[in-house]
């Protein structure tokens, strides 16, 4: 070996990637994170979804037909004892965690890099708060104001009290329904996508 020839330090290796550059000058991709409950997550959101839409059906084609045929103290005095047995723990669990759990599963889905369910699993979340906002707004507020009315025995006029929450109630409560089946329906396409990336 001639002495102006310089040879490379045992030490030294050439770098892959420079200032987090691969050798082409491209940044690298980030690995996507696979979480195990993403699948769970969102299948637990669709049950609690269905759930919740199933409820509100069942008292537009069931129970508010049923009370609607019947005399106004019947009316009164069976919508003010429903709305107060319906204020239970298990209740709570599903009404309350159809938000939660829908709206983490949007952000699981978009953590595992899959976009399109996570979308799907968005645009229930965001139903599903309008339906909240609906129940807020207005199912509630009636429902405090027919407990308002108090005892049955004390109420003098059954017809008005019956007036001022019957139709209004009715028609949020069916908006309701609709808005919980279409968070359903985007719910089940979101499973079908996962199901689909999961491959």
């Amino acid at each position: 070996m001639s002495s102006n020839q310089t040879s490379t330090p045992a030490s030294y290796t050439a770098p892959g990637a420079f200032d987090g550059l691969t050798r082409g000058g491209v940044p690298p991709v980030a690995p996507v994170t696979r979480s195990k409950a993403a699948g769970p997550v969102l299948v637990g959101a669709t049950i609690a979804m269905g759930l919740m839409a199933g409820l509100f059906f069942a008292f537009d084609v069931s129970v508010m037909p049923g009370l609607a045929a019947g005399d106004d103290r019947t009316y009164v005095t069976a919508m003010q004892h429903i709305n107060k047995s319906i204020e239970n723990g298990m209740f709570g669990l599903v009404f309350t965690g159809a938000f939660i759990a829908t709206g983490i599963a949007a952000w699981l889905q978009h953590k595992a890099g899959r976009r399109q369910a996570a979308l799907w699993a968005a645009g229930a979340t965001l139903l599903y708060v309008v339906a909240l906002m609906v129940t807020m707004g207005v199912n509630i507020p009636l429902n405090n104001d027919l407990a308002a009315a108090g005892d049955p025995s004390q109420i003098h006029d059954f017809a008005a009290v019956r007036t001022h929450f019957e139709g209004t109630w009715v028609a949020a409560n069916m908006f309701r329904t609709a808005l919980c089946t279409a968070g359903l329906l985007a719910l089940s396409r979101a499973l079908v996508l996962h199901g689909r990336g999961s491959r």
